[in-house]
Order: C-alpha cells, then structure tokens, then sequence
C-alpha cells in the first residue's frame, strides 16, 4: 500500500479521497526541514501548498518518494531539477485558485483606486476625512496585464467588463491574439510606459531576478498603480520602496514577497502600498477545489499509473 504525506494544512477532502482508493495517509503539518528530512523516507507521495520547502535536502533523504503533488499553481517551493534528477514526478492543479486569484487581484486594485485603507483607518479614528479623501474610477483606465495564463486571463475578462482597456505582455498571448480582439498586444517597454493599472501574473524568471525594477519604475506614470499576486521579488521590492517614497507611482499591492513568512520586510509601513500575506487563493471555494483535484490525481497515479499536469 502507498503511503502519502500531507504536511500543509488544506481541506479533508484529499486526505478522505486518497483513504477511499487505499492509500495510507499521514497529515502532519508546521515540520521544520530536519523533522521532515526525518521522516520523508517512509513516503512515496508528498502532497504540499506553498508552505512547505521541498529542497534538495529533503529530496536527498527522500528515497522512496514517486510523486509530490503541489494543491495550486505555483511550484517554486519545490526544487524541480533535484526532482527530474531524481525521477520524481512533480505536479499541480492548474486552474483550481484561479478565480480566487483573480478576485483577490481585482479586490487590491479597487482597494488602491478608492484609497479604502485610508479611508477605514481615518474612520475608525474619528477622523471623518471625506474632503481629504478622494479616489478615481476604474472606467477607461489602461490596464497592463503582464503574464496570460489562467489568472490573467481571469482577471482581464473581469476588468474588461468594468470598462478598463487592456494590454497584455505575454509570449503566449502572441499565439491566441486572434481569439481576444479587445485586447492589446503590447511588449513590455510599451506597457510600462501606458498602463496606469499594471498587474502581474506570470512565472519568475529563470534565474529568479525581479521581472521590474526602478529601470522600469522610473518610465511609469506618476499615477500608476502596481498589483502583483503571482510569485514574490517579480518586482524588486528596495526599488518598489524607492519609488513609493518618492512618487514616482502612485500606489501598489502586493500578496507575494521576496522572503515568506514576511514578518519582517523594509515595505512595512508605507501609507500607499496595501499588503496581504500570500491569501489570494486561499477561499473556501478554492482551497476544496485544490484538495480534491490534487488527491484524484495521486489516486490516478497510484491506481492507474496515471501522470496529470506534470510540471517536470
């Protein structure tokens, strides 16, 4: 019989379903690298969120493990190339958060727009601050959408129908162009230059150096607004903090940092940047959705010698 971890906390749904095709299971969430380094040779299957590191270290201990399966998009937190090294499939659930994303996405921009933290913060210390504050409309602005895979594509859709004009920054948008007609293909310096909203949703770089830094901050509108849901450092964050404290754009919004936990980063305390901790997925709609499409798919794998959405 298989034996599978969970070692971040999600829905009982995949460890119920995973039961149910008789595969043992063991949920053990919070385990610092060396507990599970310790442990990580009694497993074949490694199911984790964003949570959980899966380094070179622990691959190295790991030697009966098969597959290790991320719950979401994202897989940065695990060491690819130690994995194919090693043969071990990795694979997510592309599409599970991505209306989540999406909404976080646009509940940032409506946030920054509308000034709505000021405008709390002012109100539940009496200030009633209604002259002070004054925000803008959505209508007609430009959005600049960095990044076009099943987030950004969600997101678009959104702010299309609120009006906005959209321009899109993405190697794969060249090939489907045809089938978005309202949109705008841009390269990058173009979009930097005209979007007063930009949002990223695409993967790091390579070698994971910041996608904008002040090179591009510095060729932005004054009143642009910076969004960014997708992976930590796409925007360097000392150059995010430059331009912020000297206006050279107007606001930002950012569920992704270079460093996770963030409890402790050099952006804290800025009055025109609004910060959430890495939740734009995390809705109860989208954290079942992530659970039980990750569990078929180990049950597929460990049932049918099954491999869906392998990212190695």
């Amino acid at each position: 019989m298989p034996r599978v971890l969970i070692s971040d906390a999600m829905d009982a749904i995949a460890e119920n379903l995973l039961k149910e095709s008789k595969i043992a299971v063991d949920v053990k969430v919070n385990l610092d690298q060396q507990e599970l380094i310790n442990i990580i040779p009694n497993y074949e299957g490694l199911i984790v969120r964003s949570a959980t590191k899966v380094t070179k270290k622990i691959l190295d201990a790991a030697t009966n493990l098969k597959i290790i399966g991320r719950a979401g998009a994202g897989v940065d937190n695990i060491d690819l190339k130690t994995a194919s090294d090693k043969k071990i499939v990795v694979m997510n659930t592309p599409g599970g958060n991505t209306n989540a994303t999406a909404e976080h996405t646009l509940a940032l921009l409506f946030s920054l727009i509308r000034k709505i933290p000021q405008a709390n913060n002012g109100t539940h210390n009496k200030l009633w601050e209604k002259k002070k504050i004054k925000g803008n409309e959505l209508r007609g602005k430009k959005l600049g959408i960095i990044g076009f895979g099943n987030v950004g594509k969600r997101f678009s859709e959104m702010c299309y129908g609120l009006g906005l004009k959209i321009l899109i920054y993405s190697k794969y948008f060249n090939e489907v162009k045809d089938q978005h007609l309202n949109y705008q293909n841009a390269n990058l310096d173009f979009l930097i230059k005209h979007s007063d909203i930009i949002s990223l949703h695409c993967k790091a770089n390579a070698n994971n150096a910041p996608i904008i830094t002040m090179e591009h901050l510095s060729k932005m509108k004054s009143n642009c607004l910076i969004i960014n849901t997708a992976r930590g450092n796409l925007v360097d964050e000392s150059d995010l903090k430059k331009a912020l404290e000297q206006n050279i754009i107007s606001g930002a919004a950012l569920d992704v940092f270079k460093v996770e936990p963030a409890t402790e980063n050099e952006l804290f305390g800025l009055n025109n940047l609004i910060l959430t901790p890495h939740i734009a997925a995390s809705t109860s709609e989208a954290q079942i959705i992530v659970a039980e499409m990750i569990a078929e798919q180990f049950c597929d794998y460990f049932t049918k010698n099954e491999i869906i959405n392998s990212v190695n």
